[in-house]
């Protein structure tokens, strides 16, 4: 891409976005926000539902690396369009192929888009929404290697104040998280001292591969790929990596790490289980990140200060102890079933109810307020964080935070895409 292009592109789009949002929403006919999604996957199409139940969009348009998929796909969300009065999305708006992306941002009539492809693709297809004057939302990691993060933060800066562009890390909208940071952050639990984080997941099964080319084979397991998805550390960990960064309002200065792969595995090359210690200015924060097993453990961080402890489980509570008790109200028990009483107060087993419909009405809400989101450079700042764990990990060394970002270092996934275009 050139800069020259780039920079034309988003001149253009200053021009755009400079419409008032009343002009262009004002009508009821016309206020519904015209969503494209690309990635046909099981995250995107739980998202992008969920953003129709929550906010007022219409989805119009589909892109997929594979056609099983999108058709699949296009049958929920045709059904979802039609329980709102919406129509089923029209054919010539569906696209396949390795350029399916890009067919999709040239349609003028989309508004905004839902990036839920896998991480290798994250960097470049925001990019390429950005030039096209589309609201972007992206799911996490924001890329799997220092150079996308590094490209994501640049079109950030670029495009900021004209177009909303939101990372998927949806936590920092869960309402019990939210108060617990802010107590936090006004010193309830005084200096912190130390955190602890972890993540214990269960495996990552690899899917029927038979018949598939290993390209095929690979994209459709990418969470068993190091360079297709970033591994472990940048699809979970980096959950409590990012709520860590947000509370601290810090960032590591460097880290040492272990960690290794499940042997039984024998399709994909990511590390299955990684201890990390990173060092913040004042703290000191370790990670436990496993994935692998039939049994879910837990998904936790708890921060350790001179006046107490605040600590935040999915499931399992969300609270603080010491000189400034509090709670959430979250049953810290996750086996616990709530009473009538209960239910009817609003009370909920999980700490993130709430965190996907927030999120996604915050970002629906700047597009049509023209009040823009810009969360490139803290979606980049904590997947730089967890690519910090994992390459201290996997090369057995000390790496420095500066290390790492002037490193620009980039993972080829080695894909030939131009099979799947047929």
């Amino acid at each position: 891409m050139k800069r020259r292009d780039f920079l034309q592109n988003t001149a253009a789009i200053s021009a755009i976005t400079l419409i008032s949002p009343s002009t262009a929403f004002g009508s009821k006919a016309n206020s519904a926000i015209r969503m494209g999604i690309i990635g046909c996957g099981g995250r995107g199409t739980g998202v992008i539902t969920s953003m129709s139940n929550n906010t007022n969009i219409s989805i119009i348009a589909m892109a997929d690396l594979f056609k099983d998929k999108l058709e699949y796909t296009k049958k929920i969300l045709d059904a979802q369009n039609i329980k709102k009065g919406f129509s089923e999305v029209s054919k010539t708006y569906t696209y396949t192929g390795s350029k399916a992306y890009l067919r999709l941002l040239e349609n003028k009539d989309i508004d905004a888009v839902l990036i839920s492809s896998p991480a290798y693709t994250h960097a470049d297809y925001l990019e390429a929404a950005a030039m096209a004057g589309k609201h972007i939302y992206c799911e996490k990691p924001a890329a799997p290697d220092v150079a996308g993060c590094r490209k994501v933060e640049h079109i950030g800066n670029l495009v900021d104040g004209k177009l909303s562009i939101v990372i998927g890390f949806q936590i920092r909208h869960a309402t019990p998280y939210v108060e617990m940071v802010s107590r936090i952050q006004r010193g309830d639990i005084g200096d912190i001292l130390n955190v602890h984080l972890s993540y214990l997941a269960t495996e990552s099964a690899v899917g029927n591969i038979t018949g598939l080319s290993y390209d095929e084979a690979r994209v459709r397991n990418q969470y068993n790929f190091h360079a297709l998805s970033g591994g472990v550390m940048l699809d979970q960990a980096i959950h409590m990596i990012d709520v860590c960064n947000w509370a601290l309002q810090k960032l590591p200065t460097d880290a040492i790490a272990t960690g290794g792969k499940d042997e039984t595995h024998k399709f994909g090359d990511t590390w299955k289980h990684f201890q990390v210690l990173y060092q913040y200015p004042g703290t000191n924060v370790s990670v436990l990140a496993t994935q692998f097993g039939s049994h879910f453990g837990d998904v936790c961080a708890k921060f350790i200060g001179t006046k107490g402890t605040a600590e935040a489980h999915y499931s399992g509570g969300v609270y603080i102890s010491g000189s400034n008790p509090w709670d959430s109200g979250v049953p810290r028990c996750a086996n616990t079933v709530l009473t009538d009483e209960q239910r009817k107060a609003g009370v909920f087993l999980s700490a993130l109810q709430d965190a996907d419909a927030n999120k996604e009405i915050a970002f629906i809400n700047s597009i049509e307020t023209g009040k823009f989101l810009n969360q490139t450079k803290s979606g980049a700042e904590s997947t730089l964080t967890a690519i910090l764990g994992r390459e201290a990990a996997i090369s057995g060394e000390r790496v420095g935070w500066d290390e790492l970002r002037n490193s620009n270092a980039r993972l080829d996934p080695m894909l030939n895409l131009s099979q799947f275009d047929k």
